[in-house]
């Protein structure tokens, strides 16, 4: 891996904070550009635990890691620089930002793309995160069709939980909402779920049933346990958006029908932020965004800066015009 004290400048037209699909997509955007481009990637993808990437068209499958790769290569192949390392503060001054890493290490750019994402807050459940992105499942759109026609449950936190097991019944006709933690449902809900021939079980669970490294059901406190080989479960996406600080970008919460769904860093749909020349896109912006969505997303920030770096060296261009015909 490129380190730091060997990249080819300390100073970038363009720093991308974050080397997931959002990154690499608005670095590769930015290279072919001819723009000179520095990815700062800490290496710890949130999709990580994950089999593989799906409904990504032509890489349906595809391990992340093996993404992620590929993606560097491609971003170096069009001359653009990846370093591994955090970024731990940003900060702007004299017209331009200094990206600081973790070792103290610091360089300069003209623009700022964050896309460092998310990390995915779940119920305190012993054993929920070792298994999430396996059989603890948040979304049915990437891991439905690998979990189709077996027991499915839901771990209700919130209302919502009613909408997560209404998708889920698309992929399997064994679905069991666990109360757990959710206030008792509406009529209107309970006659929804029992329509599509759902079962509401009261009581918190307390642990996963494991074997053979596989999830196999789950144990509620009163000692009763449910049958299934996979859990859905609702996490707080939560941006990982304190290196903006710096920067005076806080996040914003994320909420559907009152319940807290997440946060995210506010931007216009470029990834403009309310701080000129930084970008978001990802899942630090969108937390919905499925990974091809995050893709389209730094594909999209990544035009929108060169195109402001473009009209920024065309008035310098126009000045120093202006400056000559008067000499």
């Amino acid at each position: 891996m490129q380190q730091i004290d060997t990249v080819r400048d300390r100073h970038y037209e363009v720093v991308v904070v974050g080397g997931g699909a959002a990154g690499l997509s608005g670095a590769l955007v930015l290279a072919r550009a001819r723009r000179r481009v520095l990815v700062v990637d800490a290496g710890h993808p949130r999709n990580a635990p994950a089999e593989g990437v799906h409904a990504y068209l032509t890489r349906e499958g595809i391990a992340p890691a093996d993404l992620v790769e590929a993606g560097r290569a491609e971003v170096r192949g069009f001359g653009g620089a990846i370093v591994e390392g955090a970024a731990s503060r940003l900060e702007r001054g004299d017209g331009v930002f200094t990206v600081t890493l973790e070792d103290g290490t610091a360089v300069s750019a003209d623009r700022l793309l964050v896309a460092t994402g998310l990390v995915d807050r779940l119920p305190p459940v012993p054993g929920l995160a070792e298994r999430f992105g396996r059989d603890v499942l948040h979304c049915p759109y990437c891991h439905g069709w690998e979990v189709r026609d077996e027991p499915i449950a839901v771990l209700a936190t919130s209302p919502m939980a009613v909408h997560q097991a209404l998708l889920w019944r698309q992929w399997s006709q064994t679905v069991t909402v666990l109360r757990h933690t959710a206030p008792v449902f509406g009529s209107d809900d309970a006659e929804r779920l029992a329509a599509r021939g759902i079962t509401v079980i009261d009581g918190e669970v307390a642990a996963l049933q494991i074997e053979d490294d596989r999830l196999v059901g789950v144990a509620l406190a009163d000692g009763a346990t449910v049958a299934c080989r996979a859990l859905g479960v609702a996490p707080v996406f939560t941006a990982t958006a304190a290196v903006l600080d710096g920067l005076g970008l806080a996040s914003a919460e994320l909420r559907r029908d009152g319940h807290l769904i997440g946060t995210y860093v506010e931007a216009d749909a470029t990834g403009a932020t309310s701080v000129p020349g930084v970008w978001v896109a990802g899942n630090v912006a969108s937390p919905m965004a499925q990974v091809i969505g995050a893709a389209e997303s730094g594909v999209r920030a990544g035009g929108a800066i060169n195109a402001d770096l473009v009209e920024a060296e065309t008035a310098r261009a126009v000045r120093a015009r202006r400056q000559a015909l008067t000499l």
